[in-house]
């Protein structure tokens, strides 16, 4: 690790940590050594910093002198030999080095008239093999090269996902890992070159293997240099890296464009979704402080069904059965849980249980929902455009749907205002509806959806609200992520009704942990209170068919709590 240090006659000097690669200095924001000033060129030079050589190399002409000689072109420099680049100097050093007292520098060498690099001259083999820094570098500039050749800054986000130019691409991308490929190191295979540089150029870049790996459940990219992934419910760091912001924001880009979202400045964060239904979010400067972040909920190729989930352990069959009952019955459900327990791809097989000749209106912040039915209909709200107008809101959306004549409405998360009208919506005549909530118990689910009531401006007294709530809500379905990363149902529990000022619950079912495992594995089982719901008779007349025995809990050692 090397330290870097730019002075200006005018600003205060500058530390930076400067690891082994290659690092563009300009005036523009997307290089990695940004001089904000009128003497320097938006990409002025490329300062290449390896363990045995390093290089500074003139771009633009724009002028640049390694201890007062202007160089040519492309010209190697030392330690703490002063590089200036219009009103500032740059020095490097090893990190931690002392300060020298009037360092006598190494003799400057004269400067060097080397033309630029063509694709076969990238670097030495034996830099490449040793340094990530350098690898990556290696891909900056093919990547470079074949923008260059196509002029794909030209094209259109829809356009790059054209057959025929993606054939053209391929074709223009192997001529040049062919002209360099006499100069790669034994360490670089050059099909995964290609192949990273084609994803950089027109798809997800490095995320595109990540995304094409079923046993990864999250993608969490902290800028360029650092990408998490969750595998078996828990995170792990990966050593996919990005060639810089730029790299980063053109992803994001290709994410937000198809559908019409936008990020920049004005708006820095965003929801979005990918082909396949997955969940996207990102967050760019000034909100992040360390680069363009990006977070990923993958949702399985194939959505997946009830037997996955008994499989999983999520939860049993007797309550898979007493599910299905309710959504045959037309109670409206809540599934609650925290951030990534799994509430959406509960609430995706709970809504497999809805008829086949029902209408049924899905509406969500980003399309997420899979459902198999044939009369569907699918909501999407919308963001403001760029002069913050056009905003459709979930809350709209819901008012809307009421005018469509739906049998069932299905919203992909409560998280605002829109609650009011979900539960104006139960209350009059539209049972059977089903949403999710962000709450660590059916208690606190109550407790936010009354909340998100008031948050939509009204001045209802606190006892109208609950007797909304305690009317049109009829069971609450905890879902629970452990400390092992399993995501289990942990209770299921019945609405009652209203006593006084408070609204009652009765658990159902119950997940009773028992101990865990020497590997960290959770123990223990989900099981019957003994309590049965109010609404059980409702089945027979109905024609719902349920085994009644699956609320007895005789025979099992359960803790009860009380209510």
């Amino acid at each position: 690790m090397l330290e870097l240090r730019i002075s200006h006659p005018q600003r205060d000097e500058q530390k930076l940590d400067a690891p082994f690669g290659a690092f563009m200095i300009g005036s523009d924001a997307s290089n990695r050594i940004v001089l904000d000033d009128g003497s320097v060129d938006e990409a002025h030079a490329v300062l290449t910093l390896m363990e045995d050589e390093s290089y500074i190399e003139d771009l633009m002409g724009g002028g640049v002198f390694v201890n007062g000689e202007r160089i040519n072109t492309r010209c190697r420099v030392f330690q703490d030999v002063p590089i200036q680049i219009g009103n500032y100097s740059i020095v490097f050093r090893k990190e931690g080095e002392g300060e020298v007292a009037e360092p006598t520098p190494a003799p400057a060498p004269a400067p060097v008239a080397v033309q630029p690099p063509t694709a076969a001259e990238v670097f030495k083999p034996k830099t490449l093999n040793r340094n990530v820094g350098a690898i990556q570098m290696v891909k900056q500039q093919v990547h470079e090269e074949l923008v260059e050749r196509l002029d794909l800054k030209r094209l259109s986000m829809n356009k790059l996902q054209d057959d025929e130019l993606q054939d053209k691409l391929r074709k223009t991308l192997a001529e040049i890992i062919h002209e360099i490929r006499s100069r790669l190191p034994a360490g670089i295979d050059p099909k995964r070159l290609s192949k990273e540089v084609f994803d950089e150029a027109v798809g997800l870049g490095p995320l595109e293997d990540l995304l094409e790996d079923d046993s990864i459940t999250e993608i969490m990219v902290n800028g360029p240099s650092q990408v998490y992934v969750e595998r078996a419910g828990r995170l792990i760091m990966t050593d996919c890296t990005f060639i810089n912001d730029a790299s980063v924001m053109a992803v994001i880009d290709r994410i937000v464009s198809p559908i019409g979202r936008r990020i920049d400045e004005s708006q820095p964060y965003v929801d979005a979704r990918l082909a396949d239904g997955s969940r996207v979010n990102a967050v760019i400067h000034p909100l992040s402080l360390i680069g363009p972040c990006i977070t990923i909920r993958k949702f399985s190729k194939e959505p997946f069904l009830v037997q996955d989930l008994i499989n999983f352990g999520t939860l049993t069959q007797n309550i898979a059965d007493f599910l299905q009952a309710c959504v045959l019955l037309r109670k409206n459900i809540i599934v609650s849980g925290g951030t990534g327990s799994g509430k959406t791809t509960l609430l995706n097989v709970l809504s497999s249980y809805l008829p086949d000749d029902e209408r049924i209106l899905t509406i969500e912040d980003a399309a997420e929902l899979r459902l198999s039915q044939d009369h569907i209909v699918r909501l999407e709200a919308r963001p403001a455009n760029i002069e913050g107008r056009g905003a459709v809101t979930i809350r709209d959306l819901v008012k809307n749907a009421l005018r469509m004549r739906p049998d069932r409405i299905v919203v992909g998360e409560c998280r605002g205002s829109e609650a009011l009208d979900m539960l104006q919506a139960m209350n009059t005549g539209h049972e059977g509806s089903l949403t999710t909530i962000h709450a660590n118990t059916p208690r606190d689910a109550l407790a936010r959806l009354e909340t998100m009531v008031l948050m939509a401006g009204m001045d209802l007294p606190v006892r109208a609200i609950r007797e909304q709530v305690g009317s049109a809500v009829h069971l609450i379905c905890q879902i629970s992520r452990f400390s092992d990363g399993s995501r289990k149902v942990s209770r299921v529990t019945e609405v009652s009704g209203l006593e006084g000022d408070r609204i009652t619950l009765q658990d159902l079912f119950e997940f009773v942990q028992t101990g865990v495992t020497d590997d960290g594995k959770v123990l223990g089982q989900l099981q019957p209170t003994g309590v049965v719901p109010t609404f059980i008779e409702d089945l027979n007349a109905r024609g719902v068919k349920l085994d009644r025995t699956i609320f007895d809990n005789r025979g099992i050692d359960q803790r009860r709590r009380g209510r």
